[in-house]
């Protein structure tokens, strides 16, 4: 009677650690409306402002709106892009194109969160396997955000040098 259990013991136990370590995909939120609500006026309204700047200046390419979203003495972690709004205007100018401003962000957001002055947005972020590039996974970027004065003046994210 003792063998049964001690060879299902080891079978769960060789399994498990497969079994435990299965991703569940990241997925993106269905309803990005509802991720800017909140109960505390400022807090959903520091929300909407860098949902917007993402949509209107990121996404879209309207770098004439950045005086809009972003103080003068801009700030930026990440060490590709230079701090200062001028900074950011000059950078992003190499790559953007002018496109229409969508009523969604067109990247798969999953979150948005606000405590205090800061924004969090997050999103899927799919790569392909190291182990097997023809097949990708899913993974979760964030880019946090510093409000001040109703204009955003400093970010971070986790981009390394290119």
């Amino acid at each position: 009677m003792k063998k049964p259990h001690l060879i299902l013991l080891l079978i769960c136990a060789v399994a498990m650690p497969t079994i435990a370590s299965a991703q569940v995909a990241v997925a993106a939120s269905p309803n990005q409306e509802q991720l800017l609500t909140s109960k505390d006026v400022r807090l959903a309204a520091n929300k909407h402002l860098v949902y917007d700047f993402w949509r209107e200046v990121l996404e879209a390419g309207h770098l004439d709106l950045t005086d809009k979203f972003l103080t003068a003495s801009y700030i930026q972690h990440n060490p590709n892009v230079p701090t200062g709004r001028d900074g950011f205007v000059k950078f992003f100018g190499q790559f953007s194109r002018l496109q229409p401003i969508a009523p969604h962000i067109k990247a798969p957001l999953i979150g948005v969160v606000a405590e205090g002055d800061l924004v969090v947005l997050s999103f899927v972020n799919e790569q392909a396997d190291p182990k097997n590039p023809k097949k990708t996974y899913t993974t979760t970027s964030f880019d946090m955000f510093r409000i001040e004065g109703g204009k955003i003046a400093e970010h971070w994210d986790a981009d390394q040098k290119q």
